[in-house]
């Protein structure tokens, strides 16, 4: 049985002075049918690049320069404008970083997304207006039918996010894409936001693919986690395999920055350095630079797909020679 999602060795480029350099550099994974397969790593990484190609909303001068993007079995880069639109919205839909800038602030938020449904399904605005009504109840916005006639800026950031969601449930996608959800969020409204998804994912088993550099939040919603560095794949695994028994040394890093593994009055520790921007990348391993088990291959050398087991694999030259030093196959 097919993935409900394949993406298979994508590739995105943007003009620089040097020509046209990979943001995306191969990047590959598949999302099953109900699964949350969380894509992190630091700003700069290409998380929400990857996601806006699934949905072809890479931003101009940017394009897909190859690989393929299949959702349903449907090869999306093959679809015309009018075929794509058609999937947007129907098929998978998108809670975008910064709701204040995603909601036409002249327009009621209910009739934005009663338009979101009338657009993909022939029922009569009124029907739509009661599923918007029974979509703000569900996410949990108090007093559900006067806001139908707020607009955006009468609303709190939470209140937008809700909004957001509803509007990316209100066609029943097969995959909702959430790029940073609760980044604009204070904390408390955070965590109200990480349970409403987990809660909603529950109820429609709706396939999530969630954008985000936030490990708390990977812990309470994801089953597979895709660890992103600089365009690539660094590591995949489940959940556990990545957050209890990472290999790759960015991986690890990442885990010894949470502030839920820091002892109180310690020092968090951080990844030297920062992510190299696009037409900087060393030519083999991107976390050459920064790496502190970086050795002669990793600068010049692609790292090769390590396979530790059936569901985690890495992408690591010095993971690699130590499974070579054990005697592993």
């Amino acid at each position: 049985m097919s993935a409900l999602l394949e993406v298979e060795d994508l590739r995105v480029t943007f003009p620089s002075e040097r020509g046209r350099v990979p943001v995306v550099d191969g990047i590959s994974f598949k999302i099953d049918a109900g699964e949350v397969l969380a894509l992190v790593g630091e700003s700069g990484c290409g998380k929400s690049i990857t996601a806006l190609s699934v949905l072809r909303l890479v931003p101009k001068p940017g394009r897909v320069e190859s690989g393929a993007i299949r959702l349903l079995g449907q090869d999306l880069l093959g679809l015309d404008v009018v075929g794509m639109r058609d999937v947007r919205g129907r098929d998978a839909s998108m809670i975008f970083q910064e709701p204040m800038t995603s909601l036409n602030p002249v327009v009621t938020v209910g009739n934005q997304v009663v338009e979101a449904i009338l657009l993909h399904e022939k029922v009569s605005k009124q029907a739509a207006r009661e599923r918007t009504f029974e979509l703000f109840r569900r996410v949990g916005i108090p007093d559900p039918r006067a806001r139908l006639d707020a607009y955006p800026h009468q609303l709190s950031g939470g209140l937008k996010q809700r909004v957001m969601i509803a509007m990316a449930l209100a066609t029943r996608p097969k995959l909702l894409i959430a790029d940073e959800p609760t980044t604009a969020l204070d904390v408390t409204i955070q965590a109200q936001i990480i349970s409403l998804l987990a809660e909603l994912q529950q109820d429609t088993k709706t396939a999530i693919l969630l954008i985000t550099h936030d490990l708390g939040v990977v812990n309470e919603l994801a089953d597979r986690i895709v660890v992103m560095y600089a365009g690539r794949v660094a590591e995949t695994g489940t959940r556990l395999e990545i957050l209890k028994n990472a290999h790759h040394p960015y991986t690890q890093g990442l885990l010894r920055s949470m502030p839920a593994l820091a002892r109180r009055g310690e020092k968090l520790n951080e990844i030297p350095g920062v992510v190299p921007p696009p037409n900087q990348r060393p030519k083999g391993c991107p976390f050459a630079t920064r790496c502190p088990r970086a050795f002669e291959p990793c600068p010049d050398v692609v790292p090769r797909d390590t396979v530790l087991s059936e569901t985690q694999h890495v992408y690591c030259h010095a993971v690699e020679k130590d499974l070579a030093e054990k005697g592993a196959p």
